[in-house]
């Protein structure tokens, strides 16, 4: 998992016509961790089936069963989970790898601080840049013991956790609109007696939410002039599921803005989660012109699911509002690139969050971008971008991909239509969310170009 070891593989695509064809794209990753965790938490045994079969899920699951919950993959592609029950997580015998995962290590440390257990957390590099305060202060307002490594205006991991029992529930505004955080104090309450309140004043996606009450946690949402209001009761008993985990969104992005920038490309992505909390990105690129259309909707374990039918369209630079930045904050390296096809200026707001995912994604792209040939005009809290009218981007460059997944897929799909070759300098970070991507992009009519040794 960690992929500053070994030899980087770079990565180069073109396209050699219209991308064409009908395909599914991996398992949604929010939903993928927080099935096998509250599985691990339930009594008896839950079958999940669709589960991301990238390096962040498998990183949960391997924190699971150090922490005592039986997880096994079936023959059939399924994954079986046998819980220990809310309360029943077991002291680790060693460290906790979680790779790259951000989504694991917040989430985990939810449900070590209120279970009387220590754990101690680390990550490759990128991860163990990225700030872990935001946790932090409300789980040590719930009474866990946390160490972290102090860094620039940040606490990061290796970090240390040591779990109150019983923890002291809490009402908590979030700061900063964070599903992570969010999802982390809701989890440390499944253990804690008494109610545990967290009003959201922006929304977030509510996949815990929508998980916890299938589980048959006690929980409401309100929604009031001060926010949602999601309030938990604690000391829960879940019962183990049946979860059928609808395809990524945040990875349907990439062949679903490849097919509107390759000329004539007409696909269908199938069994997509369109949750309102995570659909920003079609609706941007539906407002810019975008020719998507959401087919045979229907909802499938609680979350709502379309077909995705895409065809190359002729986009046009909008102004996109900053209040849907939660609902999409994943998708805006392929936003990004969709903007340096469109004819004008895009501009892009309120995107602070993205300075501390796997890299600082504005900057990151923004250098990339330019290395392209597009003009891009790095904001404080987000990017201007002027398209090329649907033209190819002039490209040429080689990216540094900064070991982060959606870098490297967003340039790798700009490549589909620059005058000459984009290269990616080393694609092995995609496997953390998208194991299936190179192939899933032949499949639609992508070449791999090949690429010097870098």
């Amino acid at each position: 998992m960690n992929h500053a070891a070994g030899k980087p593989v770079p990565l180069c695509l073109t396209a050699s016509g219209p991308l064409m064809g009908d395909v599914t794209v991996p398992g949604d990753k929010s939903i993928s961790h927080r099935s096998l965790m509250l599985g691990a938490l339930a009594v008896g045994e839950t079958r999940i089936t669709g589960l991301l079969e990238g390096e962040d899920v498998l990183a949960t699951a391997a924190a699971m069963r150090a922490m005592g919950a039986g997880i096994e993959r079936l023959g059939d592609g399924s994954w079986r989970v046998h819980g220990v029950g809310v309360g029943g997580l077991l002291q680790p015998a060693t460290a906790l790898d979680m790779g790259n995962s951000g989504t694991s290590t917040r989430l985990l440390m939810g449900l070590v601080a209120s279970h009387p257990i220590t754990a101690t957390f680390i990550g490759d590099a990128s991860l163990s840049g990225r700030p872990m305060g935001r946790v932090i202060t409300p789980l040590s307002l719930m009474g866990a013991t946390i160490a972290a490594t102090p860094g620039p205006g940040r606490q990061t991991l290796p970090l240390t956790l040591t779990g109150a029992c019983p923890a002291i529930p809490l009402r908590y505004t979030l700061p900063v609109a964070s599903a992570q955080v969010k999802s982390a104090v809701l989890l440390a309450g499944l253990n804690t007696p008494g109610e545990t309140v967290v009003i959201e004043p922006i929304p977030t996606r509510d996949h815990s939410e929508r998980m916890l009450a299938g589980f048959g946690a006690a929980l409401s949402v309100v929604q009031t002039p001060e926010g949602r209001i999601i309030t938990l009761r604690g000391e829960a008993e879940l019962r183990p599921q049946t979860i059928v985990v609808p395809g990524d969104p945040s990875s349907a992005a990439f062949p679903m803005v490849a097919a509107l920038i390759v000329p004539g490309s007409d696909i269908t992505i199938r069994n997509v989660g369109i949750n309102p909390t995570r659909a920003g990105l079609i609706t941007v690129l539906q407002a810019m012109g975008g020719d998507i259309r959401l087919l045979n909707e229907r909802i499938v374990g609680g979350e709502p699911v379309a077909d995705l039918h895409v065809r190359h369209s002729a986009l046009t630079g909008i102004e996109v509002p900053p209040e849907g930045a939660p609902s999409m904050i994943d998708e805006y390296p392929i936003l990004f690139v969709a903007a340096a096809f469109a004819k004008g200026r895009t501009v892009m707001r309120g995107l602070e969050e993205l300075r501390v995912k796997e890299s600082d994604r504005i900057a990151v792209m923004a250098q990339g971008l330019t290395a392209c040939g597009i003009t891009a005009t790095e904001l404080e809290d987000g990017l201007i971008v002027e398209g090329c009218a649907g033209d190819p981007v002039p490209g040429g460059a080689t990216i540094a991909a900064r070991l982060d997944h959606r870098i490297a897929m967003s340039f790798a799909v700009l490549g589909l239509n620059a005058a000459r070759p984009v290269v990616i300098d080393d694609a092995r970070p995609i496997a953390t969310s998208f194991p299936t991507f190179v192939a899933m992009m032949e499949q639609l009519g992508c070449r791999l170009l090949p690429t010097a040794d870098h």
